[in-house]
């Protein structure tokens, strides 16, 4: 037993954001290259002579990885209610780190046929199993270690561990296509970020292992799962719309946006994925001072302001990009980046103080996962599909408009004062 103060010191905050952000970004990095790759795991694994039905194909397989988030958030959130952030955290690394080794090494299907694309689909379902239970324990576990007053500013380092596994993967893949051949990136140079991230993992976890968990007093929930749709469905489907314009801004802006350029404007990948990575850079520093302006005006106004942007800016910043113009394409980038870093900066604590800690990791990851399954996941999957059966290339504006529209209305929704005491509950603790 101890005093919920001595967690408190500088040294102990940062080794709670380290702890909280490494596997995060190492998460996100193997997570996001499939992205960035599709059009070359497309041309491996689903040949066909249409590129476009190659494309979506691949884009499919990306999806699917979304269909397990929910079942991750599950896993993962029962794991960090019953015993512990910490152990969840531990498992979600190690569940992401095997899959994504076999991705970069395995076969395609003029080596094995079929079962190239079977497998790869099930290293992709592995994958987001893992990353159905990383950023929302993780995001939990920050702002639960918050000193008081700061919950924003700390939860806020969540999202700058998904920023910073992204921007891993899109500098990734800047390099492999300025250093490589287009034929050579195609042969085999989009396998080598793969594996090279599976070298982390062993770090990840040990920083996790060696930490020192606070841990309330309170008896855990003998079903988090049961009790969290019993008792807090509500506060579920508010959660899944808050995070509606996230998920889509996100896959929108990080995911898509370099297929989407080459499709529409003719953009090459190198430079696509250039202004994606310093659009990304900046995002680290605006999540954070979006989590710190939350902890001063209110977590309600940032995210209404966060919202009704990408509401009226969603359509005029890619209009920008389609032109193909590289002013263009940095301004709508860097637009879209900011909107995205502003609202995910404010989220983390916004959910974790719609929960009680019982069930926290719970509701939180079945929430930030069912979003992104149905909304996140079928980003790219909708927004290929809506330029091909319409022919308009703006057309995924509108759906990244409509997303913000109802993330507003859910901001708009949210009670003006916190309805669960996130840092109190820790004032008096035991360490795990």
């Amino acid at each position: 037993m101890t005093s919920a103060q001595e967690f408190h010191t500088s040294r102990d905050v940062r080794r709670g954001v380290i702890a909280g952000v490494v596997g995060n970004m190492l998460e996100w990095y193997d997570f996001a290259l499939f992205g960035f790759f599709a059009q070359q795991i497309g041309a491996h694994f689903f040949p066909a002579d249409n590129p476009t039905a190659s494309l979506l194909a691949a884009f499919g397989t990306f999806a699917a990885g979304f269909i397990m988030r929910p079942l991750g958030g599950v896993l993962f959130g029962w794991v960090g209610d019953r015993f512990g952030r910490k152990q969840a955290l531990i498992w979600s690394v190690m569940a992401m780190a095997l899959p994504s080794f076999f991705i970069g090494v395995l076969p395609g299907a003029a080596t094995i046929g079929i079962a190239a694309p079977i497998l790869l689909l099930l290293c992709r379902l592995l994958q987001g199993l893992a990353v159905g239970g990383e950023y929302s324990t993780s995001s939990v576990f920050l702002v639960e270690g918050a000193a008081p007053g700061r919950r924003g500013w700390m939860g806020s380092w969540a999202p700058v561990g998904t920023f910073a596994g992204t921007l891993l993967g899109s500098a990734a893949g800047a390099i492999v296509n300025a250093a490589m051949s287009p034929e050579d990136v195609l042969a085999w140079g989009w396998r080598v970020p793969f594996i090279v991230g599976v070298g982390v993992a062993a770090g990840a976890v040990a920083i996790r292992r060696y930490f020192v968990e606070r841990v309330s007093q309170e008896t855990p929930s003998r079903s988090p799962l049961g009790e969290a749709f019993r008792s807090h469905w509500r506060t579920i489907l508010h959660q899944v719309a808050l995070i509606a314009g996230l998920s889509v801004g996100f896959y929108t802006t990080f995911v898509y946006s370099a297929t989407w350029l080459a499709q529409v404007a003719e953009v090459p990948a190198r430079v696509a994925l250039g202004i994606n990575t310093m659009a990304m850079a900046l995002s680290l520093v605006a999540s954070l001072a979006a989590g710190h302006i939350s902890d001063r005006v209110g977590r309600r106004p940032v995210l209404l302001a966060w919202a009704g942007a990408q509401v009226l800016l969603s359509y005029p910043l890619m209009a920008l990009m389609s032109r193909g113009e590289t002013s263009g394409i940095v301004a709508g980038l860097v637009g879209l980046a900011l909107l995205v870093a502003a609202g995910s900066g404010a989220l983390p604590a916004v959910v974790a103080e719609m929960a009680p800690w019982r069930v926290r990791c719970t509701v939180v990851a079945v929430a930030h996962n069912v979003a992104m399954a149905l909304l996140g996941g079928t980003t790219p999957l909708v927004g290929a599909w809506l330029v091909a059966r319409t022919g308009e290339a703006l057309a995924p504006a509108l759906y990244l408009t409509a997303a913000g529209s109802v993330s507003f209305v859910a901001a708009f929704l949210l009670p003006k004062a916190t309805p669960h005491r996130v840092t109190q509950e820790f004032d008096a603790v035991r360490v795990r």
